[in-house]
């Protein structure tokens, strides 16, 4: 079972914060004091007042509190150990095991009536107490699906509409609001035999070690080769956020780099006056004129995620360079920019893309090798001495010719160079991976996650 804090309540707050911070929510030494001073004027009885308040001391941004609500049942759990003698058994069969069918209809009457969440979390915990558990190698836990797996609360959804008293002569607009509304009871219940697992295994291994993967992370932490439809979703409509970001940084260190780097030569000449000691610092002229950005980009589906995103987001910060042209391939290369209009939605410009340009042209499956060919004989003019260039993919070549030679010219000929990989570091040159070869030519480097590419993007990317 975990431990009290040992430093009592502050000491609990603190921990509660380090955890917030191991999950990627930003808090500071300021909106801690904020959450100790808030719980000073609290019921410490009342859960829910204690939530609400933690939560508007802390959290910066609303895409925060999915992370926050996880970590807070973990660190304020509703109980401690078993809570079976708070509520009525579940309904029995005569020989004494447990009545699916009388379960679910009590459990859709419930969900239909809504009468208030404690019979719901009291039901929640009975049902993983007694559903939910099985014996493992350190003895009993607890598995939220296997609570959930006979119960199969997400088909109850018609009993669920017909307890919502929904008339037979319905509008379609009222029967779409009564499922959405059915869904979501029913979304809620699944968190909260989900809470109620996470609470009764972190008093068995850790309530640090179940943060780890019971707690959403956010979407800037996911990784783009494994995020979930929510977390692609909610990065999308954080791209104007991070351009912002982004475009910020660059003005900062465009502002930097108009003093110009320092001229020794001159610089030691004018020392002469002062006996050698160079107490004024003379700085070369910077060079006038924004970069351009060339993007080459994958998108095929292996590194779709990572690819849309970046679009996004590079198509968000075009204003910071003199021109951006963007190109994709799958096995052929074709530009795409003016497919990138204001206010297009992505779904829009991805369907134009595989629709109106070519960027398929044998099977399919991705060809590096082609695709830099095709991009250096039709588009070659694109990459000039002004150029900076952004290959995006995990350079996964399907065993054919990676054309290092053609990669190597482009390289040579812009100014700037670099290749974003949304795979881990260990995976690079293994199966048909060309990352290592590729590696050789142009600097390579790893961005699994949105906050990891923003954090790349905002140093390479010149000004």
């Amino acid at each position: 079972m975990t431990a009290p804090a040992p430093h009592g309540i502050g000491g609990h707050v603190a921990g509660f914060v380090g955890a917030l911070r191991a999950r990627g929510v930003p808090v500071g030494p300021s909106e801690t004091v904020d959450a100790g001073r808030v719980l000073t004027v609290l019921d410490l009885l009342d859960r829910e007042a204690v939530r609400e308040g933690l939560a508007c001391a802390l959290l910066r941004r609303p895409t925060h509190r999915a992370t926050f609500d996880g970590l807070f049942d973990l660190w304020f759990p509703v109980a401690v150990g078993d809570r079976s003698a708070e509520a009525a058994d579940l309904p029995r069969t005569p020989d004494g095991q447990i009545d699916l069918a009388a379960l679910r209809e009590q459990l859709a009457e419930m969900l239909a009536a809504d009468d208030g969440g404690e019979q719901l979390q009291m039901l929640a915990g009975q049902v993983v107490e007694q559903l939910g558990q099985y014996q493992s190698a350190r003895g009993p836990s607890f598995s939220a699906y296997q609570a959930l797996k006979d119960l199969a609360p997400q088909s109850l959804l018609a009993k669920i509409l017909a307890g919502l008293g929904l008339p037979p002569d319905a509008s379609e607009r009222d029967t779409e609001v009564a499922r959405r509304v059915a869904r979501e009871r029913i979304a809620g219940f699944r968190a909260r035999v989900e809470a109620e697992t996470n609470r009764r295994v972190a008093e068995q291994i850790g309530r640090e070690r179940v943060a780890t993967y019971g707690v959403a992370r956010q979407a800037e932490d996911a990784d783009f080769l494994r995020a979930s439809e929510r977390e692609l979703a909610e990065l999308r409509r954080g791209t104007q956020r991070l351009a912002r970001i982004l475009a910020s940084r660059l003005a900062v260190r465009r502002k930097r780099a108009r003093r110009g780097e320092i001229d020794l030569r001159k610089t030691l000449r004018a020392s002469m006056s002062t006996g050698g000691v160079p107490i004024d610092l003379v700085n070369r002229k910077p060079r006038p004129g924004r970069p351009e950005l060339v993007l080459l980009c994958d998108i095929s589906g292996s590194v779709a995620g990572f690819s849309n995103f970046t679009l996004l987001l590079v198509s968000a910060l075009r204003e910071q360079f003199s021109r951006v042209r963007i190109f994709a391939f799958v096995d052929r290369t074709d530009e795409v920019t003016s497919f990138f209009e204001p206010y297009a939605g992505l779904d829009d410009v991805m369907t134009r893309i595989f629709t109106e340009s070519r960027i398929i042209d044998a099977d399919g499956h991705s060809d590096y090798g082609y695709a830099l060919t095709s991009f250096a004989e039709n588009f070659g003019e694109a990459v000039t001495s002004r150029s900076s260039l952004l290959v995006l993919g995990d350079g996964r070549t399907n065993y054919r010719n990676p054309q290092l030679d053609t990669l190597r010219e482009l390289v040579g000929t812009a100014r700037h160079a670099h290749w974003l990989n949304p795979e881990p570091k260990n995976l690079w040159g293994t199966g048909d991976s060309a990352a290592r070869d590729y590696g050789s030519v142009i600097e390579m480097h790893e961005c699994r996650s949105a906050r990891q590419l923003t954090e790349v993007v905002s140093r390479l990317l010149p000004v």
